[in-house]
């Protein structure tokens, strides 16, 4: 007895040392970060998210099989850490049960029940990993390019735990000292002790002994190899999904302060540059990574062939924290020579990994331990931007345009009312303050005011709402870029600027409710404002026409007969949660078919113009909204829908591309949602159309 004591304090002496002394440069590591505000300011939500995607596997039973394996390897855990206590009262009485209900047969059964489960959740992550080895499938694999061989230690060290566990109870059976007495309920362990029992009584007192020391040097051996391996998210991701942005990972991005030049000092720094920009949030989330993969498997810059892996980006991140750590924590000024002194654009992350990204979020809603790597991608483009003046060189003219002329496409003031000619009625322009009869001010934004094809959509939302009796007003010319593509780009200094002027507009016009058609205006001055003072009632117009159509106020007809696929705005969808009231006006539209595509909702693919990529060159790899384009023409339908002009304008390029090519019918035709539900209505809601417009000359679906 005193000999098994004394191992089993070695062991737990030796492993406690190892796993405080990397727990506690972990934790020094994290804490050393920048500042990371607004983690603390909304406890209900987080806790809630904490319930939700911790304990109940939220987002990781979104894939049935490999959820279902890792929601009973976490229970697992957390059920036997019963079985651990037990293992040391082990170490100092034959008979230790835990007290009050250590010998109650429903904690066997449930110990058992689990530590089976755990085994065959095991075999279920081996079978996927070889299955989905990346030697065998290169990039289609969600685990290129992740450390798989330490998940095979992983899967070792677990199997190590359990199985330890259920051979020294087997032998506990045989030698009288189980916990549970006689009963059956500890199936697993009544079985292996029916397999020994033969062994006699010496025999099974050498195989507990033996498998209890066991037990604990295998759980200690584990605690070590976590914290040193990427398997540390067993340990981190319960802080991190607590400390992320709620009521979502994917928001709001953060507002850098002090942007006067003339608070500006030689010290002042935009954005990430270097590992000691990084904030203590974001070097949290580097260690919380899983290499899952299932944020590269929904990439849509790496589906279609670029350098960007939204994972690789947070590993090769780590790997740079951990090797800049010794200087980090070291305190005074990092040497110019030292690996923390490099630059993480491009030393670390290659300029072109950095100027794939959307900003679509199909990575953030993906990641089960909620990593946010669009803030990271977005705070190293402010450095790159803002510090260094290095960005793509076509998107300089956009930044130009939208600072000197208040849109991308330089378009100018003068032309922002162009849209409403021959509307057949009079749309009102607020020049003071805005009338109490108007409910809504209508931000048309840039797009929906300058393009063409944008223009269609505006038309059509401002007749439905006149049709409805929807009283509206406009900004014209005193309406201004939001600043979305700047900020997007990195360029908070200018978003802020364009955002500060339209908050003072906006404020004193007396607004207090909008509706939006674009996605991106509607994020932005919804989410994004009012960290800047510009609290608004934001409606996209999506949700206003599913509530007009609702209400009465809008009767869909019989004007509309076509197969309909609808594409999710990812501002709108992904980042706002709004799926239902699109597909709501479409479903309600008689004649109309919809169909889906394979991926859509919140695994919808990116038209690829956001992150400011609708003017930035795309010459790697397959066009984003070629690849998306493809998929709804898969589907066979005949209207492409949609309901954001950024959408409309790529997925319009992309199918009239394909019909040049030959790969898609003449009468497939790309249409926002407005037009549709426009089309539909008896009595018809235009009065004098332009020519194709409403009528149905030239309209998707049309009869």
């Amino acid at each position: 007895m005193a000999d098994r004591i004394a191992i089993g304090l070695a062991v737990t002496v030796v492993g406690l040392a190892a796993v405080g002394w990397r727990g506690w440069f972990l934790y020094r590591l994290v804490v050393n970060g920048r500042p990371a505000p607004g983690r603390f300011e909304n406890v209900g939500a987080q806790v809630k998210a904490e319930l939700l995607d911790v304990f109940a596997q939220r987002k990781l039973l979104r894939r049935s099989v490999p959820g279902l394996a890792h929601f009973f390897t976490f229970w697992g855990f957390v059920i036997l850490m019963f079985t651990i206590v037990e293992s040391y009262g082990d170490l100092f009485s034959k008979t230790f049960a835990i007290w009050g209900f250590g010998r109650a047969r429903a904690l066997g059964f449930f110990e058992d029940l689990f530590a089976v489960a755990v085994l065959v959740a095991i075999v279920v992550f081996a079978v996927i990993r070889i299955r989905q080895a990346p030697s065998r499938r290169e990039r289609a694999s969600r685990f290129y390019g992740s450390h798989t061989d330490a998940a095979w230690v992983t899967l070792g060290l677990i199997f190590g735990v359990v199985a330890t566990l259920l051979l020294y109870r087997g032998a506990q059976v045989d030698t009288g000292d189980f916990p549970y007495g006689k009963s059956w309920w500890p199936f697993a362990s009544r079985l292996i002790g029916a397999a020994f029992r033969g062994l006699g009584h010496s025999a099974n007192m050498g195989i507990e002994t033996a498998f209890v020391l066991a037990q604990l040097a295998v759980i200690w051996g584990f605690f070590v190899f976590v914290l040193h391996s990427k398997h540390m998210h067993i340990v981190v991701s319960e802080p991190n999904v607590l400390f992320s942005r709620r009521p979502k990972a994917l928001g709001p991005l953060a507002t850098t302060p002090d942007l006067d030049p003339e608070k500006m000092t030689e010290e002042t720094v935009f954005g990430v540059g270097h590992a000691g920009d990084l904030t203590w949030k974001q070097r949290l989330d580097l260690l919380t990574c899983t290499e899952c993969g299932r944020c590269q498997d929904q990439c849509p810059a790496w589906n279609t062939g670029k350098p960007l892996s939204p994972k690789l980006v947070i590993m090769g991140l780590r790997d740079h924290l951990f090797a800049s750590a010794g200087d980090l924590l070291a305190g005074g000024e990092v040497a110019a020579d030292s690996v923390a002194a490099k630059t993480l654009v491009p030393d670390v992350i290659a300029p072109d990994v950095l100027w794939s990204c959307t900003t679509c979020g199909a990575c953030v809603e993906q990641c089960p331990v909620d990593i946010e790597h669009v803030d990271t991608i977005v705070d190293m483009r402010r450095y790159e931007v803002l510090m260094e003046a290095r960005f793509p060189s076509e998107a300089g003219l956009m930044l130009r345009n939208i600072e000197n002329q208040g849109d991308p496409w330089g378009l100018g003031a003068s032309h922002r009312l162009e849209w409403a000619e021959g509307l057949g009625f009079e749309v009102p322009v607020v020049t003071g303050t805005i009338p109490d009869e108007v409910e809504y001010l209508f931000w048309v934004g840039c797009a929906g005011a300058l393009d063409e094809r944008a223009r269609r959509t505006t038309r059509s939302i401002a007749r439905l709402l006149h049709h409805a009796g929807v009283s509206f007003a406009v900004l014209g010319a005193k309406e201004s870029c939001t600043g979305d593509p700047a900020r997007r780009l990195g360029n908070e200094y200018l978003y802020q600027t364009q955002a500060q002027a339209n908050i003072e507009t906006l404020h004193g016009a007396g607004v207090k409710k909008i509706v939006a058609s674009c996605p991106h205006c509607f994020n932005t001055i919804s989410r994004e404002y009012p960290a800047l003072g510009g609290d608004f009632e934001v409606i996209h117009h999506s949700q206003l026409l599913d509530r007009l159509v609702a209400e009465g106020r809008l009767r869909p007809g019989a004007g509309v007969a076509a197969t309909v696929t609808y594409h999710d705005p990812c501002y709108l969808g992904r980042h706002n949660e709004i799926y239902d009231q699109p597909r709501g006006v479409l479903k309600r539209v008689p004649g109309v078919e919809l169909t889906e595509m394979h991926r859509h909702g919140r695994t919808g693919f990116c038209c690829g113009a956001g992150g400011a990529r609708m003017w930035l060159e795309e010459s790697i790899g397959k066009r984003i909204n070629d690849e998306r384009t493809d998929e709804a023409l898969g589907t066979g339908a005949d209207v492409i829908s949609t309901a954001c002009p950024y959408c409309l304008i790529m997925l319009d390029d992309a199918t009239k591309g394909r019909q040049a090519e030959g790969k898609a019918p003449e009468s497939v035709r790309v249409a926002d949602i407005a037009q549709i539900l426009e089309q539909s209505l008896t009595p018809p809601a235009v009065s004098a159309a332009a020519p194709g417009e409403g009528s149905g000359e030239g309209e998707p679906g049309a009869r």
